[in-house]
């Protein structure tokens, strides 16, 4: 394949072995290697420099792979991340994607996949910013995975701002229990008690309608659960 002299990638791995051959192997298909073992220095870096691509690991000293990218993110960074996950993990590669990651790629994985990947994800460039959700006063933030109800921030956790989020994608709808148990836990319907979503809809109307005075979260019985806008 042709090089790409030009193009500078950022490796963040802490095991020797493992940086020593991504750093050798992609300097010989013509990249320009930085590398960095520490997760806060990788932020540093990828702060402080200009990448076009950065190949992050998960288990990191200072801060895991999936922190370095979500501060990445809230700094308004949007170099393209490929992260390496553990084998067969596939909640690592959920939490991947969810924290900003573009691709992923298990461990141990080929070569020329990664390279191909790798290749893919610059062809691409870096990616837009995500556009905020916004329902009336009601705002989301996809990035910073913040939440806001006017002038008001409301910490949500993280399985309510999923649970949260997937509502706001299309107001009025109506989201059947099966398919916020697969979107935001990842379950098929009969794996899971499906309680646990009329659990996690009542900690929401908890927290962004009854202070607010607001009923934006209507149950539709036997169907599911719907954000519905005041107009």
């Amino acid at each position: 394949m042709t090089p790409w002299p030009w193009m500078r990638v950022l490796v963040v791995e802490d095991e020797i072995g493992m940086a020593d051959a991504l750093r050798r192997g992609l300097e010989a298909e013509g990249f320009a290697v930085d590398w960095t073992g520490d997760g806060v220095d990788a932020v540093w870096r990828a702060t402080e420099n200009s990448y076009d691509a950065i190949v992050l690991d998960i288990m990191l000293p200072g801060l895991n792979g999936y922190r370095v990218c979500a501060e990445l993110r809230a700094r308004s960074i949007w170099t393209p991340v490929l992260m390496l996950t553990a084998k067969d993990g596939d909640l690592d590669e959920a939490e991947a994607l969810d924290t900003g990651a573009d691709d992923y790629l298990a461990k141990p994985f080929s070569w020329v996949v990664l390279v191909a990947r790798l290749r893919a994800l610059l062809r691409r460039g870096a990616p837009a910013r995500p556009v905020d959700l916004t329902v009336d006063d009601l705002v989301l933030d996809r990035v910073r995975h913040r939440c806001w109800r006017g002038d008001v921030q409301i910490a949500l956790t993280p399985r309510e701002l999923a649970l949260l989020e997937h509502l706001m994608r299309e107001p009025g709808r109506i989201v059947t229990k099966g398919e916020l148990l697969l979107h935001v836990w990842n379950l098929e319907q009969g794996e899971g008690d499906a309680n646990v979503v009329e659990v996690y809809i009542g900690y929401l109307r908890r927290k962004i309608d009854q202070p607010f005075g607001r009923s934006s979260i209507e149950t539709v019985r036997g169907a599911g659960y719907r954000l519905v806008p005041s107009g």
